[in-house]
């Protein structure tokens, strides 16, 4: 039998142990507690109260100590966004923004990825200037672009050889420019991504369909994209549930006016914190909410198929 004194342990033999409370399980419980009920404040408990909200009639305009409690009115807010053209609209719109930007992103990744695995003056250099992009803020590029983008003094128009193109405010290509700077920023995450699973292929496969003379185009497609499809799909599921719901890009590029591009997350903005209909609000982010696990439970099964 152990007998506790102070921070020591007596065995049955009567040597005597360390015991340290803040040691593995009381460490770990420590720091993992207080960060789980962290994330349940913040996260957990917000996730809830906006679903209850979905299905009930209120506004955040007035406190609820002034009588505006919320008033439980069933599937009501559902109903009239999945009869609403607009909304269905804003749907289109936003998938046919993912597929452009996603797509190319991951298009322009991949080929970067290629290039950067040749060893040449300047690579490091290169590297660098390819990264600094998604380090930034959205909202600050999304700015920074509107100036660039200026149809007055803006050096977009002039470096593509374009007139006075108003890429911000024109309702007509406004979508286009938000797509062309979620590519500029978001590229190197695919490129990053798409390196690593690059230096992961075994370079004796090369050598091997070197000495069968195999050509380029065998070795990429059975050999280079098969290695690294996994960690392609993972880098297009992080890609596609951001761009779905991505707001601080064009809100610092185009801003929130009626010719804002009309994408989900601008329009879940509007209604709750404009208009003030948070119930309604509420309801078309968990149909965006939805929506996102649908298309991301899709590219996990690929990806577990890949895994196999």
């Amino acid at each position: 039998m152990q007998k506790k004194k102070g921070h020591l342990l007596t065995d049955a033999r009567g040597y005597q142990v360390n015991f340290n409370p803040m040691r593995d399980v009381n460490l770990v419980r420590l720091f993992v507690f207080p960060t789980i009920i962290l994330l349940i404040v913040i996260n957990i408990f917000p996730l809830i109260w906006s679903l209850v909200l979905s299905f009930s009639d209120y506004s955040a305009r007035l406190p609820t100590e002034w009588g505006n409690n919320p008033e439980m009115v069933g599937k009501k807010n559902y109903v009239a966004l999945f009869t609403d053209l607009e909304v269905w609209n804003k749907f289109i719109t936003t998938g046919k923004y993912v597929l452009m930007s996603v797509g190319i992103e991951m298009i322009l990744g991949f080929g970067l990825a290629l290039l950067l695995q040749t060893k040449f003056a300047g690579r490091g250099i290169i590297y660098v200037l390819l990264v600094l992009p998604m380090t930034m803020s959205p909202v600050i590029v999304g700015l920074m672009w509107k100036l660039f983008m200026d149809p007055n003094w803006g050096m977009f128009n002039f470096l593509l050889g374009l007139g006075r193109v108003d890429w911000a405010q024109d309702p007509a290509r406004n979508l286009y420019a938000v797509v062309i700077v979620d590519i500029w920023m978001w590229t190197p995450f695919v490129m990053l991504l798409s390196m690593a699973g690059l230096s992961a292929v075994p370079q004796y496969l090369y050598e091997a369909a070197e000495v069968d003379r195999a050509s380029w185009w065998f070795k990429f497609t059975r050999i280079t994209l098969p290695m690294t499809y996994p960690l392609l799909l993972i880098a297009l599921i992080f890609r596609v549930m951001d761009a779905f719901k991505i707001f601080d890009l064009p809100m610092g590029l185009v801003g929130r006016g009626s010719g804002a591009p009309q994408l989900l997350a601008l329009e879940v903005y509007i209604e709750t914190f404009l208009t003030w209909r948070t119930s309604y609000g509420s309801a078309l982010g968990y149909i965006m909410l939805i929506a996102i696990i649908a298309i991301t439970s899709i590219l996990i099964k690929y990806l577990n198929k890949a895994k196999q």
